[in-house]
């Protein structure tokens, strides 16, 4: 594995509002000095999570999506709030979106979105053994709520309105943890 490049500085370069650009200085081990730039976070992190109402059946959500200007479907997810842990991260927006919270609750890993140039990651957590239990989210309306079979993502990632990249990384990976859980 190679040597980490060290950092010799880092600045903000044009913040606003809602992303801030870092610059880095940087010197790899053979001696090259290159700047890079990345987005900062702003906060702690994320979740989506995988919300299982039985073996097959996954609970997505179909949320407007800005950025495409249309209706996405895919799994619950929000940011994590100060002093909140994972698990508590995926309980409540569990809660606020589709109104469920989790018994069992797992985190499967973490993926980054563009590691390149971007510090945001995104905690998979797979949560089974839901009972209702409703919190007040931030969402402009009701999410409407679809069951699909994982046993199914085939014919999922082949909608127009299922693209997002972290909502099917985490249905798979939470599809192969599953499988390998009865093995």
């Amino acid at each position: 594995m190679p040597k980490l490049p060290k950092i010799h500085a880092r600045r903000e370069h044009d913040p606003g509002k809602l992303f801030k650009v870092e610059r880095l200085d940087l010197e790899f081990s053979n001696g090259v000095k290159r700047t890079y730039e990345r987005l900062r976070s702003h906060g702690l992190g994320a979740v989506i999570v995988v919300a299982m109402r039985d073996n097959d059946t996954v609970l997505l959500v179909n949320e407007y999506a800005a950025g495409l200007h249309h209706y996405e479907l895919g799994l619950v997810k929000g940011r994590l709030e100060h002093g909140e842990s994972v698990l508590e991260g995926a309980q409540r927006e569990l809660m606020e979106e589709i109104g469920y919270g989790a018994h069992d609750m797992i985190e499967l890993t973490a993926l980054s979105l563009a590691p390149g140039y971007m510090t945001h990651v995104t905690h998979v957590v797979l949560a089974r053994d839901l009972y209702p239990a409703k919190l007040i989210g931030d969402e402009p309306e009701a999410l409407e709520i679809v069951p699909w079979p994982l046993s199914d993502l085939y014919t999922l990632v082949q909608q127009p309105n299922c693209t997002e990249g972290r909502s099917i990384a985490a249905l798979y990976i939470t599809r192969d943890y599953l499988q390998k859980e009865t093995e």
